[in-house]
């Protein structure tokens, strides 16, 4: 086996383990704010596998989502029948929210890609892969994707494609509103 193997290998062991620096680490990530830039990836490999290259115009960011039932906010004016539900179905899985709020945060970056770093009983972390839309140092395939305006919004991105239904489908066609 070769390192990058190895690496994964043993990120892997720490996902399923959870050893006391990790508990720690996730701990002291849930009091930092929403969306945080980060210097270097937590799993390289996942993140070089992505697109992620430590370059000029490439940034990583690990946004933090609360797990559980989305809740809706209760109508205002009045009593509403129909509308005094408490829950919702947004649409969107924990991943793709992610990067729409690391989007909504760096506004002249184009989200690439997003990877899953953990989790603990009230947050899922993720770290997505950003770009610069007119930095000569970012490579040619990932401009041209940057070059797309709203990804992430649009539901472009590999996290949006799947809360849409086109990825791992049985049929050709794809679902009815993706």
């Amino acid at each position: 086996m070769g390192a990058y193997k190895h690496i994964k290998k043993s990120i892997q062991e720490v996902y399923k383990e959870r050893p006391q620096y990790f508990r720690e680490r996730l701990a002291q990530w849930s009091k930092e704010p929403p969306v945080v830039r980060v210097e270097k990836p937590t799993n390289v490999i996942r993140a070089r596998s992505l697109g992620y290259k430590a370059v000029k115009g490439i940034v990583i960011v690990r946004a933090r989502v609360k797990k559980g039932l989305r809740k809706r906010r209760s109508p205002k004016g009045g009593r509403h029948p129909r509308h005094n539900y408490r829950y919702i179905q947004p649409g969107l899985n924990h991943q793709a929210m992610a990067e729409q709020r690391a989007a909504k945060k760096y506004t002249n970056m184009e989200v690439i890609n997003s990877y899953y770093v953990g989790e603990t009983g009230n947050y899922k972390f993720y770290e997505v892969i950003l770009a610069e839309r007119a930095n000569p140092n970012v490579p040619k395939h990932i401009q041209q994707a940057a070059s797309r305006k709203g990804r992430a919004f649009r539901g472009l991105t590999s996290a949006g494609k799947k809360a849409r239904g086109l990825r791992n489908r049985k049929r050709n066609k794809p679902a009815k509103r993706a």
